[in-house]
């Protein structure tokens, strides 16, 4: 039998798992504020497409909560703390008394590797302390408590803390250095990104697991640990352009930690596809 899955925020993230789920023969249905968003949706072929903003109730009543699978991966409506508490804080509240009266078999909810505070290169994996972490990294364990661990309504719930996302269509690093934009920051730090579709490929790995796991927290990224300047410095050298400057001027608490993906890799057998900057970035650069 086909799956049923409803995802929300159904923008960057959430119309390439749409894509994979529709390949799949699944059942689609899609929340998502952008007009533009839920143009392409539909012309992708996804059946029942939503244009709401996921904190308001005026959509409980149009998509039913009654799914295999959901998927929360909003993005912050801005990237003010207002932005924050209204995407994830209310929209999760809102998620969740949709979710009241349904069931559903899986729970996903997106979050960041931003809930890590650690400085010093640390190697951080689920257990680490998240003590300290700014206020807008506060925002998402708020709205990561809402839906662990799940409601009745909910058999099982994950939480994903994805790295930085980059991918077809979103390259921000690589337009800068094509445009030989300086960077904010120190060239030392460690940033720990994933590839749009190595997300894609966790989420399902979640949805799909066997149902003795009862739902955890893990981290995704491609595990590669890499500097800032390491990979700016590549990318230069790959489009043939002077590497740009760094600014240098990072305060002595911006986080700047290793994040590790043991248990995601271990438990759901799940590995990255673009297992580093270098793999994505050629892909993109093809």
């Amino acid at each position: 039998m086909s799956s049923s899955i409803t995802i929300l925020g159904c923008g960057y993230l959430g119309s390439a798992l749409a894509s994979r789920a529709l390949a799949e023969g699944w059942s689609v249905s899609a929340l998502t504020r952008n007009a533009d968003s839920a143009s392409k949706l539909r012309e992708m072929g996804v059946a029942q497409v939503v244009e709401a903003n996921i904190e308001d109730d005026s959509w409980h009543q149009t998509l039913s909560p009654e799914q295999d699978f959901v998927v929360n991966c909003v993005g912050a409506a801005s990237r003010d703390v207002d932005g924050y508490v209204t995407s994830y804080v209310e929209g999760q509240n809102s998620a969740m008394n949709w979710l009241k009266a349904g069931r559903v078999g899986s729970y996903v909810f997106t979050s960041s590797c931003s809930v890590y505070p650690q400085t010093g290169r640390k190697l951080v994996d689920e257990s680490s302390s998240c003590a300290g972490v700014s206020e807008r990294g506060g925002l998402l364990l708020a709205a990561e408590q809402l839906c662990f661990p799940p409601p009745p309504s909910i058999q099982r719930s994950f939480i994903l803390r994805l790295g930085g996302i980059y991918g077809p269509g979103r390259h921000l690093m690589l337009e800068k250095v094509k445009n030989a934009q300086p960077f904010d920051g120190n060239a030392g730090r460690i940033i720990n990104l994933i590839h749009r579709d190595d997300g894609v490929k966790a989420i399902l790995a979640c949805l799909l697991s066997a149902e003795t796991n009862l739902g955890r927290i893990y981290n995704v990224t491609d595990g590669n640990h890499s500097p800032r300047g390491q990979i700016v410095q590549w990318l230069a050298g790959k489009l043939s352009v002077d590497s740009p400057a760094f600014a240098e001027d990072d305060d002595e608490n911006t986080p700047n930690r290793k994040v590790s993906t043991n248990r995601i890799m271990e438990e759901l057998e799940w590995s990255p596809q673009f297992s580093s900057f270098i793999e994505g970035y050629e892909n993109l650069l093809s």
